[in-house]
């Protein structure tokens, strides 16, 4: 009796087996079903070269995106403005001071003087948020809010 619970014991592994292996048959053959992959190294040579391509890609959107950065650090992002009265018989706010800042404080305040008989404006060079020029009240409050 104990060879007959044997056999039945040793044919169910056998079956199960079985069973297995046509499950990774299948899985082999659904993996390798396109037309470039016939066998496991085209596979792994064609994963290899794409992912190569990738690497190389990468590489190149990296390099472009620093480019990319530098470029925005070092263009005009900060811009205020502010409208004053320099004179009180003048009428309105017609005078201005505006900033053009990057991100590393350097660009221009303009400055417009409005007046009856004439108007004038002022452009000072602004390095590290400061300028060698002595600026207005007005354009020292347009520098620090630019900030």
């Amino acid at each position: 009796m104990t060879i007959s619970i044997l056999i039945y014991i040793l044919s169910g592994v056998v079956v199960v087996l079985l069973l297995w292996i046509s499950l990774t048959e299948y899985r082999f053959k659904k993996f390798f079903a396109g037309t470039k992959a016939r066998n496991l190294e085209e596979v792994m040579i064609l994963l290899g070269e794409q992912m190569k391509e990738l690497k190389e890609k990468q590489e190149k959107t990296n390099e472009h995106l620093e480019i990319v950065d530098t470029r925005l650090n070092k263009s005009v992002r900060n811009i205020e403005t502010v409208r004053f009265n320099p004179f009180e018989d003048a009428g309105s706010n017609q005078s201005f001071a505006i900033s053009f800042l990057n991100d590393e404080g350097n660009g221009v305040v303009m400055s417009s003087l409005y007046a009856r008989d004439r108007m004038s404006i002022f452009a000072k060079p602004i390095v590290g948020g400061k300028s060698e020029f002595e600026l207005s009240i007005e354009e020292k409050e347009v520098l620090e809010k630019s900030k």
